[in-house]
């Protein structure tokens, strides 16, 4: 084998690891593609019929614009909270490409590559996490 060429092992770990990120990130496009549907469904029969007031400026209902409470309107059943729910899981599905391609370089023993990534993620949970840590 020459020098600097991966093992057989390295590549059928790395093609192992590839398509666990594959699964993640499908399973995470329709996990959220269900919960959206789910979510639209629930809203829809209860507030389809209703006429928008858009003389009124009504403003993003309490609740609505944190992590906590859009799981804790979620799991009390409302449609538009069950939406957004869906929308925090597709933007945190290509996080967890992200913390899975961590463990990919860790495992490749690539330092530079795990602090950039690391950084990355870092950065990524703080957005996602709207600044409040």
């Amino acid at each position: 084998m020459r020098a600097g060429t991966p093992s057989s092992s390295a590549r059928d770990d790395e093609r192992v690891l590839q398509t666990w990120i594959g699964r993640v990130l499908r399973a995470g496009v329709v996990s959220a593609a269900l919960v959206g549907l789910v979510g639209g469904a629930i809203y829809l029969s209860r507030h389809g019929t209703a006429w928008p007031d858009y003389a009124t400026f009504h403003g993003v209902p309490a609740g609505l614009d944190t992590v906590h409470g859009i799981v804790r309107g979620a799991l009390e059943g409302r449609g538009r909270w069950i939406t957004q729910l869906a929308l925090l899981i597709l933007i945190a599905t290509p996080v967890a490409r992200v913390a899975m391609s961590a463990v990919a370089f860790a495992r490749e023993r690539d330092g530079i590559y795990v602090g950039v990534t690391l950084v990355v993620l870092a950065l990524l949970l703080y957005s996602f996490l709207g600044g409040r840590l």
